[in-house]
């Protein structure tokens, strides 16, 4: 891994102006990098504001919602001071998304061919025939069977992981540095959910990619993640390499994301749950917007909002159970 971060977002924040007196702060003053060749998953409950992230990356937010502060660079270039048609460029090229519902993310009335043709010929300069002879390649890289016939094919006319597989193919058809992958597997089996996985971390292989994987599954982190960041409230609340995290997990938001999890080791009747619900994003609470959830809250917390703090090598966490060195297993 190398000392330049291939993704840097400082101090994001991007804003929902829902009327005159209700502001949505979806992501709130976050700060991540993400390096060459890595897999970085963002982790949280709907709500929590993963996507909002991705979209503000992808500069892909629409009104009433607006990114007000902070910076993102990638290789150093900022991305929010260019213009629409450089960051046009951009898309596809450098930095590629796929999305949770491919159903909806593909055109319906162009065919597969056409989609992923396009995407060809507008950033790699390809003619008619070395597009088409490109986007079969693509397909069979992806596992897509028949891929001479699938190219004439709609989108409906394909099952939902033939569907996310077409997408892989079109997020990868210009080699991007970065990949974001939104809730890729989301209405998959749970058979198509691995296999879909294992495509993506194998595409991260082939073509020296990094991969941002935003999730609400621990388990799936567990398995292709290098590090992991936990949102909540549109702020991140725990960081750490994903090893570390789930061996000393330490925000209480992140235990309970755990604790909700099934283990076939264990003969549980009943799993745990995080009481209450996520808060709306309008109406937070006035200190930790975990504060109303929280088993372990006190009065600090729900007065001050505590900062994101390095506890331990390479273990950040934003939590007041541990400004004096306190733990939440004593």
């Amino acid at each position: 891994m190398t000392k330049q971060p291939l993704l840097d977002v400082d101090h994001l924040k991007t804003y929902f102006y829902l009327d005159d007196e209700r502001v949505a702060k979806a992501v709130d003053d976050i700060s991540f990098s993400v390096y060459p060749g890595e897999t970085v998953a963002l982790v949280g409950e709907s709500g929590s504001g993963k996507s909002i992230t991705a979209l503000s990356i992808m500069q892909l937010i629409n009104k009433p919602g607006r990114i007000i502060d902070g910076a993102i660079l990638m290789n150093g270039e900022e991305l929010l001071k260019l213009s629409t048609k450089q960051m046009t460029k951009v898309r596809g090229n450098d930095v590629a998304m796929i999305f949770q519902e491919p159903m909806t993310a593909l055109n319906p009335v162009y065919t597969i061919g056409n989609q992923i043709t396009e995407m060809l010929r507008k950033h790699k300069k390809m003619n008619k025939q070395q597009a088409k002879t490109r986007a079969i390649e693509l397909l069979n890289t992806v596992g897509i069977p028949r891929a001479e016939e699938v190219i004439h094919e709609y989108p409906h006319q394909l099952s939902g992981g033939m569907r996310q597989r077409v997408m892989i193919a079109m997020a990868i058809s210009c080699e991007p540095k970065l990949l974001i992958a939104d809730e890729p597997t989301t209405a998959l089996d749970v058979t198509i959910q691995a296999q879909i996985l294992d495509l993506m971390a194998d595409m991260r292989e082939k073509f020296d990619m990094a991969l941002l994987l935003i999730t609400h599954d621990l388990g799936v982190v567990s398995e292709y993640a290098d590090r992991v960041m936990v949102m909540y409230g549109g702020q991140i609340v725990e960081e750490a390499p994903t090893k570390q995290l789930l061996r000393t997990t330490k925000h209480p938001y992140t235990k309970g994301l755990l604790g909700s999890i099934p283990k076939l080791e264990e003969d549980t009747n009943r799993l745990e749950a995080i009481k209450g619900t996520v808060p709306p994003a309008y109406d937070f609470p006035a200190g930790c917007r975990f504060s109303s959830r929280c088993p372990f809250v006190m009065e600090k917390c729900t007065q001050v909002n505590p900062e994101l703090e390095l506890i331990e090598s390479n273990h950040n966490v934003r939590c007041h159970l541990y400004e004096d060195g306190g733990n939440t297993d004593e």
